[in-house]
């Protein structure tokens, strides 16, 4: 179990990991050695896992994340984690959320309330129990910052590779990746825990983006869903789409992007559920900035919202879930919110720069959103009020201006491995027999798009939402590519899975779960010299097991 140090020490190694970004000169040697047992690219909650479980194999590690910040969204504000059966996370997963438990158990760590105080508006901390599932963005960074620097590890930061040229490959295998600042980095075995697959796509390993057809896999709630979500997420109340109300030759208002009719249901496309920025907000006013109107705000993108107002709608589009002191993990609700539909279609598959664009792009129609809600006449006035009464919190995410520095990438590249993780494993019509780790969550997809319908009125599509099944296993298979495509890769983010059964996968606690996995069978691979797809699983599981992984219900009903 982790030792827990003081915030205080932890939020120290935090900065002193974010100094790293300074530039490849900054990173000690032992950081940039040519050679490693074992390269992990991606600095995301998976990647961290990986990275402390692999030190605990005895793996020399090097750990690239590409950005200036590490974590991911674990640490980039959503800490209302989204799991259902909290009884399947086990593992380095496990002693993440024990640790989260450990510090709110100090009563130094209650600033702007009490526990008391806390737990009366939900049943969120019970000193007794193991672990803690919500937490406020900068706890999250000191923890994993702990757990790194106590498994000796100092991640190398703002490092991207090089997509074109920078990855070597002799028989099957990857020998070194190449970052675009020229460093290159050799080693026997590979992680990709980005959340774009962005190794795996430049190491040759076959893919999807988008949304298969249902008939692809058979299942039922794969590609277009026009009729599937009729109660959230959606227009409750008829708004015209046109520039001119009434009059389709003027063309769409903004955030509208089809006007022909849908194709038919469960016809497979190329869109990415909408992307948005977790926000850690406050009501204390001591502690909260007020919203402010970015540079290049421009009205006519909320003008669909404003014209919901008008049609009768009062309800403040937005699912704020209440941290410790005061602050919240801020999620999409409602027609119009927090995501942005069609504003990322293009980002898996984007090159950096026009990544960055997108992701400018996602923060100014956000920052314009909350601004607008705030202050806008045509807001209704409660509506105002609760915007008004509630803003980011100043003592949190300080470096980028309060905002989060990790979009909300919750679907982009996905592998297509010798196992496909479906619809069927969620329900459990099919059971993975070499699982390495649970999935514990509903089908939850977002809306991809936003159409006007056969009455003329805008309309929201893809938002699936399907839950009451329980736990399933995840396949080993899911994790590892196909073997004549790369022997020495494993995925643990963008593992093989539809995207609607990825809808499922696609949260933290499983992620880290699926990253303590991956590092474990990069250690069996090098151990018996073997294709990472012979790994003899019997050991692999019992390795697992040993170390507080829960494979399986019985694993769960065991603990």
């Amino acid at each position: 179990m982790l030792r827990t140090m003081s915030l205080r020490r932890a939020a120290q190694c935090s900065v002193a990991m974010l100094a790293l970004a300074a530039g490849s000169a900054a990173c000690p040697l032992s950081c940039a050695a040519a050679d490693a047992d074992l390269v992990i690219y991606g600095g995301t909650s998976a990647g961290v896992a990986a990275a402390v479980q692999a030190r605990r194999e005895g793996l020399q590690v090097v750990l690239i994340e590409p950005s200036a910040h590490l974590g991911g969204l674990t640490t980039g504000g959503l800490g209302a984690t989204d799991i259902g059966n909290k009884h399947v996370i086990g593992g380095l997963a496990r002693e993440f959320y024990a640790a989260v438990a450990e510090h709110y158990r100090n009563a130094d760590a209650w600033v702007h309330e009490t526990p008391e105080e806390y737990q009366h508006r939900g049943p969120h901390f019970d000193p007794a129990q193991d672990a803690m599932w919500t937490f406020e963005p900068h706890v999250a960074q000191a923890i994993f910052a702990e757990m790194l620097a106590a498994a000796g590890v100092e991640p190398i930061l703002n490092e991207r590779l090089d997509r074109a040229t920078g990855v070597e490959m002799h028989d099957g295998r990857i020998t070194a990746i190449t970052c675009e600042s020229g460093q290159r980095y050799a080693a026997r075995t590979f992680i990709d825990a980005t959340y774009e697959g962005d190794l795996l796509a430049a190491a040759g390993v076959s893919y999807h983006v988008g949304r298969e057809a249902n008939a692809a896999y058979g299942e039922t709630l794969n590609g277009v869903q026009p009729g599937l979500n009729t109660h959230r997420h959606r227009f409750t109340r008829p708004v015209d789409p046109f520039v001119a109300p009434g009059d389709p030759a003027s063309g769409l208002v903004w955030g509208v992007q089809r006007s022909a009719p849908l194709p038919p249901a469960g016809t497979g496309d190329k869109l990415v559920q909408a992307y948005c920025f977790r926000m850690c907000t406050t009501d204390v006013p001591a502690n909260r900035r007020s919203w402010n109107k970015p540079a290049d705000y421009d009205p006519a993108r909320y003008e669909l919202l404003l014209r919901y107002f008008a049609a009768g709608d009062r309800d403040a589009p937005w699912n704020p879930v209440w941290m410790p002191n005061r602050k919240t993990d801020t999620n999409n609700n409602g027609a119009f919110s927090t995501d942005y539909l069609g504003g990322n279609w293009d980002y898996p598959e984007a090159d950096y720069a026009a990544r960055e664009r997108i992701v400018a792009d996602h923060l100014s129609y956000q920052q314009g959103l909350m601004w607008t809600l705030a202050n806008h006449p045509d807001v209704p006035n409660a509506v105002q009020r609760t915007f008004q009464r509630i803003g980011l919190a100043r003592d949190e995410f300080v470096a980028t201006d309060n905002w989060p520095p990790q979009l909300y990438v919750r679907e982009a590249r996905r592998m297509i491995g010798d196992y496909v993780m479906t619809e069927h494993n969620c329900r459990g019509r099919e059971i993975a027999a070499d699982s390495v780790g649970m999935g514990a969550y509903g089908m939850d997809s977002h809306n991809c798009q936003r159409y006007v319908d056969a009455d003329g009125h805008a309309q929201d599509e893809g938002d699936v939402q399907v839950h009451g099944f329980g736990p399933y296993p995840i396949s080993f298979r899911a994790i590892v590519p196909r073997r004549a495509e790369c022997t020495n890769l494993i995925v643990p983010v963008c593992v093989s899975s539809s995207h609607i059964a990825f809808g499922s996968i696609r949260m933290e606690p499983v992620f880290m779960v699926l990253g303590h996995s991956a590092a474990t069978t990069a250690k069996l691979a090098i151990q018996h010299n073997c294709p990472v797809q012979d790994v003899p699983y019997d050991e692999l599981a019992a390795r697992l097991r040993a170390a507080g992984q829960v494979l399986t219900l019985d694993d769960a009903i065991a603990k």
